[in-house]
């Protein structure tokens, strides 16, 4: 038996970090319903889920628009009968200060990285007691802890995600529902990719910036996104069963020293 054989498990973000954690809950036997908004990555991953045999309802949809949540989460449980794990991966990375951020990049960070959190919950968690509980696992980061410069709004996302996760699973435990977070260091995703090219984009060499990024963490490498779906994976499974209101970091030791090369 599969260890996620029966149950169904929303994904929000259909690239990078989402995209690897949908594979690997459907290898496990899991249903996937997953939303994003890039269409080419909801098709291909559509087009794999279904030839691979997993039950697959993947639906273009603005995670921070309430109505687009509650409309995903009403057609996922239709279509497979109930709802027993959410993944929030869905994330903007805007860059700048506080100064040079302006009120609708603040506003759409927020919405999209926290508020879209909030949707899941506000929508998914009556379905997953429906079921007698389940599991939510929402994908923070390390700027959560300690930030770079110029990432006012996005670090503060990261940050409201820790304080999120652990009022969810405080409101949501007797309900058997446990609630945690994972906190990744630099991983190959796009928001990756985004950043090693370049704030005009225009620099090529990805990889170098990549090996660049990978020397800042102590085991020297980037971490895939695989892996990280490996951490979330156990979270939402029951091997995990004592675990909620916590945060997992998987930073290639990042966070575990200052200024350690």
């Amino acid at each position: 038996m599969k260890d996620f054989d029966g149950k169904v498990a929303l994904v929000t973000g259909t690239t990078g970090i989402g995209l690897a954690t949908a594979r690997r809950l459907a290898a496990g036997g899991a249903a996937i319903i997953a939303c994003g908004i890039d269409r080419a990555a909801n098709a291909a991953l559509k087009a794999e889920l279904e030839s691979s045999g997993a039950g697959a309802l993947v639906i273009g949809a603005d995670v921070s628009v309430p109505d687009q949540v509650r409309d995903a989460v009403a057609a996922g449980v239709e279509r497979f009968g109930g709802l027993d794990i959410v993944v929030n991966s869905a994330a903007v990375h805007p860059y700048g200060t506080a100064v040079s951020t302006d009120f609708e990049t603040w506003n759409k960070a927020m919405s999209v990285n926290v508020g879209s959190i909030y949707l899941t919950a506000h929508f998914g968690i009556p379905e997953m007691v429906r079921r007698g509980g389940g599991a939510i696992v929402n994908v923070a980061s390390v700027q959560g802890f300690a930030c770079q410069q110029n990432v006012a709004a996005y670090a503060t996302t990261k940050g409201a995600i820790h304080t999120l996760t652990r009022a969810l699973a405080l409101d949501h435990a007797r309900s058997g529902i446990r609630v945690n977070s994972v906190s990744p260091g630099s991983i190959r995703t796009p928001i990756l990719e985004k950043a090693a090219r370049g704030e005009n984009g225009t620099d090529a060499d990805v990889e170098a910036a990549y090996k660049r990024f990978g020397e800042a963490h102590p085991i020297g490498r980037i971490g895939e996104p695989e892996e990280v779906a490996e951490l979330i994976a156990f979270l939402c499974s029951s091997k995990a069963g004592f675990c909620t209101g916590a945060d997992y970091k998987i930073d290639g030791g990042l966070t575990a020293g200052i200024g350690v090369k």
